[in-house]
């Protein structure tokens, strides 16, 4: 009797272990991998590192001196050289790996092999990524960190980043606009465009920038972010007026610079600056980004007065793409859809946009719009995207690299807190105050004095 009690009590145990370790598993996935998971990996990448390495031709001859000093000193057998390990750095996410290549290896060799390394080390997924010549390194992720987005803590920084994604090899995806000034966001209705939009503003509203919108959808989108906005164009008469304005604003910055470059005898030949960046910075203009939610109501007219007024908001805006970067103007342009069909100067003004962001769409051609000049891998990849994944997407620029991101959930209302909360960074432009969109003032309902006790306490007495 005693046998079978201890064994069930050890049955219970084993039980509830096992079952605390699925919970956690499927609840906290962060948790598992730091517990089991990262363990059991460590373990078996460092047992079968050689040999899977040598499995994925990922290996080669040894040189003279390794084969003379082996034989010298001992009788092992002379096997194939792998990458030789350089650093292992374990996160919450998965495990980095940084190798140094062989003579005669390139990163292309050792992406080639990253599927077979995922099945190899039981991983999730197995990303490469080329550090300096010579020097690759390994991004395991244990699980998938799209399922339940926690970005990471560390995070990069910089004047005009704003961390918005997260990457599927467990690293943050952000948008510098001083390395990818313009960029296109596509997608279905319910694909996450929204969403993607709300946690790029909420990143802009803390730093020194104007932020300028375009929402001809009566300003649904973007109103709640009025407190923070320089301007808000509703409509698309707002729309015209609002684009001249900023390109009269993109003139005075080239005339700003163009005066420091020839003026003063004292500034020196490396001072001299084709750029707001080289400016003294009590000199130097606020960046200013323009986002454009629904960039095909820009585009579609139905009479001949709408069409004149369709050919000068594209031109305006092809200027803006055109010369914006140096003047610290960047464009979001934002669209369900944004192909030749919508009319004069779209593909031209679509050239412009370096980076690319694709959410789920409803056909291939959409996705070849946005992903087809950079990568046949990253258009099919586009059109992988689960409905039930709302807010997945493929990033990627016209230097052909691409990678699956996915934004945090970010409510309407959380947003637009944000935007309350920072409206004192609103930079002086004189020039957009007749756009300035209406904020309401805050009333403040002081709180209803509270009733008297029914009863009067009575006094403790001795």
């Amino acid at each position: 009797m005693s046998g079978a009690v201890v064994l069930a009590e050890t049955g219970a145990a084993l039980a509830a272990v096992a079952g605390g370790a699925a919970y956690t598993r499927a609840k906290a996935p962060s948790v598992f991998w730091s517990a089991v998971g990262l363990p059991v990996t460590a373990a078996r990448f460092s047992a079968t590192y050689g040999s899977t390495m040598d499995a994925c031709g990922l290996t080669v001859a040894p040189s003279r001196l390794r084969v003379l000093v082996t034989r010298a000193t001992t009788r092992r057998e002379i096997r194939p050289v792998p990458p030789r390990i350089r650093r292992i750095r374990p996160t919450t996410t998965g495990l980095r790996v940084r190798l140094r290549l062989a003579p005669g290896q390139e990163p292309a060799d050792v992406a080639a092999s990253a599927e077979r390394l995922r099945h190899a080390w039981g991983v999730h997924s197995v990303h490469v990524a080329e550090i300096k010549p010579g020097v690759v390194e390994l991004r395991m992720t244990g699980f998938d960190v799209l399922r339940r987005v926690r970005m990471p803590r560390r995070v990069p920084t910089g004047e005009l980043v704003v961390p918005v994604a997260m990457r599927e090899d467990g690293t943050a995806f952000v948008r510098d606009y001083r390395a990818v000034p313009h960029a296109m966001t596509l997608g279905a209705p319910g694909s996450g465009k929204s969403v993607f939009v709300r946690n790029l503003v909420t990143g802009l509203a803390a730093l020194r920038v104007a932020i300028v919108g375009i929402d001809c959808k009566r300003g649904v989108e973007q109103a709640p972010f009025a407190p923070r906005l320089s301007a808000l164009a509703t409509d698309r008469d707002m729309a015209r007026d609002l684009l001249d304005v900023l390109v009269a604003e993109l003139e005075e910055r080239y005339d700003l610079i163009r005066d420091y470059q020839g003026v003063p005898r004292t500034v020196t030949d490396e001072e001299i600056t084709s750029d707001i960046w080289g400016l003294p910075a009590e000199l130097r203009p606020v960046p200013l980004v323009l986002v454009v939610d629904e960039v095909a109501e820009l585009f579609l007219v139905a009479t001949r007065k709408e069409e004149e007024r369709r050919d000068h908001m594209v031109t305006q805006l092809i200027r803006l793409a055109q010369l914006g970067r140096a003047a610290g103007i960047f464009l979001e342009v934002c669209g369900q859809r944004f192909g030749s069909e919508l009319g004069r100067g779209a593909t031209m003004l679509r050239a412009q946009l370096t980076g690319r962001i694709v959410h789920r769409v409803n056909d291939k051609p959409t996705a070849e719009m946005g992903l087809g000049d950079i990568s046949p891998e990253a258009v099919l990849a586009s059109t992988q995207i689960a409905p039930e994944m709302p807010g997945v997407a493929v990033a990627g620029d016209t230097s052909g690299g691409w990678s699956r991101i996915r934004t945090p959930h970010l409510s309407l209302a959380q947003a637009a807190a944000v935007c309350w909360q920072t409206a004192h960074l609103v930079p002086d432009l004189p020039a957009l105050d007749q756009f300035r969109p209406y904020v309401p003032p805050v009333v403040v309902i002081p709180p209803k004095p509270s009733a008297p006790p029914r009863f009067a306490p009575n006094p403790a007495t001795e």
